[in-house]
């Protein structure tokens, strides 16, 4: 099993086998999973599964003993001769619960159609499983290359075989503007398309000479919202600010520094790195900034939105006589400030209406705002100073678990781009930094993996590089392994052979762990890896 159970005890060689007249019951507070488990394994399995009572039954319950002993995510699962019985400390624990029994049931349970003489046996076993931490993320970045609706749909599922349960959305950046916002139409009239696109590296000659784009209506994220909400997993989008931003300039100019360029002359940009064109601090940008997250707040009910705040070049701002003259009204110390000031006013704006910010790390830089998250990118560094001032962290070091990173120093590797982190070095990641202490470490919300789609055209492409090491990375989000160095991926390894044919039957274009088939190499399209070992910082 993937990620690996607290606790699981097999009996002997023995089964209880699912047939025609096996039943699945629920209590009170179980019904969706119910709907779920008897959607998904009566798909995969061909068997109706009625509700019913007596034997040959798989049941499902809410139980306060589990909720007590682990929590509202835990479970417990009993497979007896006559039938199994799943109960969850709470609806999310019961689903995660439901994950562990369609992957007892073998890779054919993961299929949309039963195959011809499928046996379907559960091993007689009791398993008591909680996860580690609460929020065990995915980040998905469609403003590069957008991936539609359907896409995102299949990798909610894609999370919740794995137990993964925060779906960070990175809806916009400089390169596209990826939801309708109907009081500003223009962000996806102009902004959610470019005329071409960099292939490859941005230092590759290569482009592909023809428009990308799309955006998703607000009934699409109403949609995602709600399919993820049926598999226990938050949506937390993330609106770039201040920084990243060129795709909102570019389809209203008056957000950028007028004083400084002519942002009438902006297009949504058609390559990657970072671009110098950034929002300006004026109110009229607050008061726009406001009305969108006015319309996100009734897209997603999560408890966190992203606000970005990373990668924020301040050189327009050093010459910009309007952000000058902000700095001294402000009694700010530098353009620092100002970016702090910037995210301070949507920390505020934010708690005011019963939410919270999360932002990239460099929110830290000019001072924290109050009552915000960090999301630590760079390193641990960014995480340990935020959970010593009592703010609470998202642990996502780039040098571990940035999946666009290549998986092997060799040639064949599809656009290699910086360290080589291979399903081992992932499986070896740990979330929390030594340096904190107990008190401190509480802060630390979870972990996070990072999908970022530069060089990632396609769902193909993405799948590669996320898988296998999403799987790897599940584990360690969800499961209480021992310290790195004491971990073994050996066992590891070995159930992986098993989960291969799993993904094999979901369709997930993974890499091999041979190497890259003909059809994922990516020959003569320019990357830009990193030699030696990444820094542990």
């Amino acid at each position: 099993m993937i990620p690996e159970p607290r606790h699981a005890q097999v009996h002997g060689d023995r089964f209880f086998e699912l047939g025609p007249d096996t039943k699945l019951v629920a209590g009170d507070g179980a019904e969706r999973t119910e709907r779920w488990l008897r959607a998904t394994l009566g798909a995969a399995t061909g068997l109706p599964l009625p509700p019913g009572e007596g034997d040959d039954v798989v049941r499902l319950s809410i139980h306060p003993m589990v909720t007590k002993d682990l929590g509202e995510e835990g479970y417990r699962l009993e497979v007896r001769p006559n039938g199994a019985h799943l109960m969850g400390g709470g609806p999310a624990g019961l689903f995660w619960g439901a994950q562990t029994l369609r992957q007892l049931l073998g890779p054919g349970a993961f299929r949309r159609a039963p195959l011809p003489g499928g046996q379907w046996r559960l091993p007689l076993t009791d398993i008591q499983d909680a996860p580690r931490f609460r929020w065990r993320g995915l980040m998905l970045d469609v403003a590069r290359h957008f991936m539609p609706k359907d896409g995102v749909l299949r990798y909610l599922d894609l999370m919740a075989a794995h137990k993964l349960n925060v779906f960070h959305f990175h809806l916009t950046d400089d390169q596209g503007w990826r939801i309708e916002i109907k009081r500003y139409p223009r962000l996806t009239e102009v902004g959610s398309w470019r005329a071409r696109t960099k292939f490859g590296h941005r230092a590759s000659p290569l482009w592909e000479e023809k428009p990308h784009g799309g955006f998703y209506t607000q009934d699409d994220i109403r949609e995602i919202v709600a399919y993820a909400a049926e598999r226990h997993i938050t949506v937390v989008p993330e609106i770039d600010v201040p920084g990243h931003s060129q795709a909102a300039i570019a389809a209203y100019p008056e957000l950028g520094n007028t004083d400084v360029i002519d942002t009438s002359s902006l297009t949504v940009w058609d390559s990657w790195g970072i671009s110098a064109n950034v929002l300006a601090p004026t109110d009229n940008t607050l008061r726009f900034y406001e009305g969108v997250f006015e319309e996100l707040l009734e897209l997603f009910p999560s408890e966190f939105l992203h606000v970005g705040g990373d990668e924020c070049l301040k050189d327009q701002w050093r010459r910009s006589p309007t952000a000058r003259a902000r700095i001294e009204e402000l009694g700010l110390a530098d353009e620092d400030g100002l970016q702090a000031w910037f995210i301070g006013h949507f920390d505020r704006w934010l708690t005011a209406r019963g939410r919270r910010l999360i932002g990239w790390d460099e929110i830290l830089e000019g001072g924290l705002a109050e009552g915000a998250a960090v999301s630590s990118w760079r390193g641990y560094q960014g995480g340990i100073a935020a959970a010593r001032s009592g703010h609470d962290v998202v642990m996502c070091p780039e040098q571990h678990v940035y999946l666009d990173h290549r998986q092997d120093a060799g040639p064949d590797e599809p656009v290699p781009i910086g360290y080589v982190r291979t399903l081992e070095d992932v499986y070896r990641f740990e979330p929390v930094p030594p340096q904190l202490t107990p008190e401190e470490a509480a802060h630390v919300l979870g972990t996070q993996a990072n999908l970022w789609t530069e060089v990632m055209e396609d769902h193909a492409r993405v799948d590669y590089q996320a898988f296998p090491r999403l799987v790897a990375f599940a584990e360690v989000a969800w499961s209480a392994l021992p310290a790195p160095a004491e971990r073994d991926f050996a066992d590891f390894e070995r159930r992986m052979t098993a989960h291969y044919r799993l993904l094999d039957a979901l369709g997930v274009g993974y890499r091999p762990p041979t190497g890259p088939l003909p059809w994922q190499k990516r020959p003569g399209v320019l990357g830009r890896p990193i030699e030696g070992a990444p820094p542990n910082r």
